[in-house]
């Protein structure tokens, strides 16, 4: 989940992404052309995975189970406050995950509980949901992960449980995680990125990337800079935030952005120094080769004259300067 998050977009980047190759304009010969009935797109695939429907809130059960769940989605929406031990920045889990873990294309909680457990690449193994729930608070939560056994882990796995009642598991459902979206036709760019960003996503997300306030309460989470999500979260991976993006922002009004400004939106939000990969090791040329060697992520790139990562604030956030006092 990576909880994480957005709400409504992102600011400053160069370009890394590759733009889709052009068919030959230079062939001499009936064989070398490319007929042009083949340059016409192939149409989008139907999506045939199995569509499902969380139950209602006011089907939760006045029970000690219905306690639980309702614990957790306390825990969903208001983490800092409820679970303050874990959290090393403001962000909620409700800030990637939107509708308290309801809303489909936005890694909804329902089609993540049924994949589980599950092989993760990330770290070359199977997961179980409670490891991959502590991999939100330490990444996305810029924080530490709670013990599987933690009532707040229990908690958040139950609410789960509740929201995919009666879904089909092992199978990837209709809404499952974030949409894929076709490569940019352009290299995703930080100029255009951050127009884009002035015109849709400054007035909530601020001028910074800073998120904004209501006396002490959070509403938009920050989206660079030391109270956000860390580099090792899944947000910081341009196509992951290109697809939220897209879909989900700006806010209420998902859908707004074309393709392209979703990707260069995305980019110039991941072109922001933000707190350090816990997982850093030695350098951060270093730690680039070993968990960021793909042009999904810009740590450890030069944009701008500043090497990602060289100037992150260190992991942990509040926790880590708590624990310095």
């Amino acid at each position: 989940m990576g909880a994480v998050v957005l709400t409504t977009a992102i600011r400053n980047g160069g370009s890394t992404l590759p733009s889709v190759l052009a068919p030959s304009q230079t062939a001499n010969t009936p064989a070398d052309r490319t007929p042009a009935a083949s340059l016409v797109a192939a149409p989008p695939r139907p999506d045939t995975r199995p569509a499902f429907t969380p139950p209602s809130a006011a089907s939760l059960p006045d029970t000690e189970f219905g306690k639980t769940v309702r614990r957790g989605e306390q825990i969903f929406l208001h983490t800092p406050q409820n679970a303050s031990k874990f959290a090393g920045n403001n962000l909620n889990c409700s800030s990637c995950h939107l509708d308290a873990g309801r809303r489909p294309d936005a890694a909804p909680m329902w089609a993540a509980y049924v994949m589980y457990p599950a092989y993760r690449a990330k770290n070359g193994h199977v997961n179980t949901l409670a490891e991959r729930l502590q991999g939100c608070f330490r990444f996305s939560m810029n924080g530490k992960p709670p013990a599987a056994d933690d009532p707040v882990l229990i908690a958040l796995q139950t609410y789960m449980f509740w929201l995919a009642d009666k879904a089909p598991t092992g199978v990837p459902l209709k809404g499952h995680g974030y949409p894929k979206l076709p490569a940019p036709a352009q290299k995703a760019d930080y100029l255009r990125g951050s127009q884009v960003y002035a015109r849709n996503c400054a007035v909530c997300h601020g001028d910074q990337g800073q998120g904004q306030k209501n006396g002490e309460h959070w509403v938009f989470p920050a989206l660079w800079g030391p109270d956000s999500f860390n580099w090792g979260a899944g947000m910081h991976q341009i196509k992951n935030a290109a697809g939220f993006i897209k879909v989900n922002m700006p806010l209420g009004r998902g859908g707004l952005l074309s393709d392209q400004e979703a990707w260069d939106v995305a980019y110039f939000m991941n072109a922001h120094e933000r707190p350090q990969d816990p997982r850093y090791t030695e350098s951060v040329a270093r730690t680039r080769a070993k968990y960021h060697d793909s042009e999904d992520s810009l740590y450890g790139l030069e944009i701008n004259g500043h090497v990602l990562g060289s100037d992150a604030p260190p992991s942990g956030g509040k926790l880590a300067q708590g624990a310095e006092r």
